[in-house]
């Protein structure tokens, strides 16, 4: 019980915050898990030495773009769906087939570019990997969004969201890495 404690006024402490300052908070909280998951990656991937650029660039992105645009992306969503019927389905579908190929063409370009890496490496990024993410996401996140849309609360929405998105970070920073890998071995 006395664990439960310190976790139940961490949670009170982050749905005040969410609730007060929604924006500033999912930004931050974004940045925390892109940049813990990026480094969770490395790690597990046995990398001798952290790769501090990648870090620094998934934490960047994340309080950039990855708190900032899902926030608008979902209040425009729930705005235009408020009196539609099988309105879950309707958000997830948007979610799956507008949001997602975006935010995955973005953090592919961007993440890319604030590693200090060229407009080119960024564009041979998504040359690479976009197609191939993409129908990832669709094929593994699907079902955890869905579930997220259809049974959770919105209040609990977005920290769920945080931990799918938390393993979702770790596997595209692993797919990056390695096709970074890939391509300095055929340019050697």
């Amino acid at each position: 019980m006395s664990l439960s404690k310190p976790i139940y006024n961490l949670l009170g402490a982050y749905f005040e915050q969410l609730f007060n300052h929604p924006i500033r908070t999912k930004a931050l909280t974004s940045c925390v898990i892109a940049t813990t998951a990026n480094y969770t990656s490395q790690k597990i991937a046995g990398v001798k030495k952290l790769n501090t650029d990648s870090i620094l660039a998934y934490g960047l992105f994340g309080l950039i773009f990855g708190g900032n645009l899902p926030h608008f992306f979902y209040q425009w969503l729930e705005r235009i769906t408020q009196n539609v019927r099988n309105k879950q389905l309707i958000q997830f579908l948007a979610e799956r087939f507008m949001f997602t190929p975006v935010m995955a063409a973005l953090s592919l370009y961007f993440i890319t570019r604030f590693e200090g890496r060229s407009h080119e490496d960024g564009v041979n990024q998504l040359i690479d990997l976009y197609k191939k993410m993409l129908l990832t996401n669709w094929k593994f996140l699907s079902l955890p969004l869905f579930l997220n849309f259809k049974y959770v609360p919105p209040m609990l929405r977005v920290l769920v969201t945080n931990l799918i998105g938390f393993c979702w970070i770790i596997f595209v920073a692993n797919k990056r890495r390695k096709a970074d890998q890939k391509r300095r071995q055929e340019s050697s």
